[in-house]
């Protein structure tokens, strides 16, 4: 498999980006500027907010069919991501946003503080995907594993999750109701 190989022969690994598409440069470019832009504070609409986890998801289940579509185990894999996406997206959802998160209903948009965690997850679902059409390619076998397929479904759930508990802890903030201003105990009312 690809990290055995690269770990025993490093030499592989100039081979192996040799045969890799072009436009999988390409990709990895626009998602990693996208997740280098989560690092800093910024303003996101709550399209956008909402956009991302979509997104997200999308590659993650395209990795998911792509690799596993065929394999008998497909139903299986589908569970087994949708197991993980639920699971750490529903306790991610539950903790509280990040320090500093406001969401202003007037402009209809998030203040959210930088992080490197999407870029991390970005670049996990990315990796995942390429490690998993790397190993597909050198072992096709692998897809029809009994071990194999399960853990790269539970892997991408678990990405999906992630992203999807950070959107929902958003939501939860933007439908909070307004905090009505409070009245002075020294003002009679």
């Amino acid at each position: 498999m690809f990290i055995q190989l690269v770990a025993q022969h490093p030499e592989a690994l100039g081979a192996i980006l040799t045969r890799t598409p072009p436009w999988v440069g390409g990709l990895f470019a626009v998602l990693l500027a996208l997740g280098l832009s989560q690092t800093r504070d910024r303003q996101v609409s709550q399209l956008r907010m909402a956009v991302m986890p979509l997104a997200m998801t999308g590659l993650s289940l395209w990795g998911t069919v792509s690799a596993f579509g065929k394999s008998p185990l497909f139903g299986y894999v589908v569970l087994v991501w949708l197991a993980g996406a639920l699971l750490l997206g529903g306790l991610v959802a539950m903790t509280s946003a990040p320090a500093g998160t406001r969401h202003d209903a007037a402009s209809r948009s998030f203040r959210v503080p930088g992080s490197w965690l999407p870029l991390a997850l970005i670049l996990g679902i990315f990796l995942t995907k390429y490690i998993v059409g790397v190993d597909l390619a050198m072992q096709p076998g692998l897809a029809h594993d009994s071990q194999y397929p399960l853990v790269v479904g539970a892997l991408y759930g678990i990405f999906s999750g992630a992203f999807a508990g950070r959107a929902a802890r958003l939501w939860r903030l933007a439908l909070q109701p307004a905090a009505a201003p409070s009245s002075s105990p020294l003002l009679p009312t």
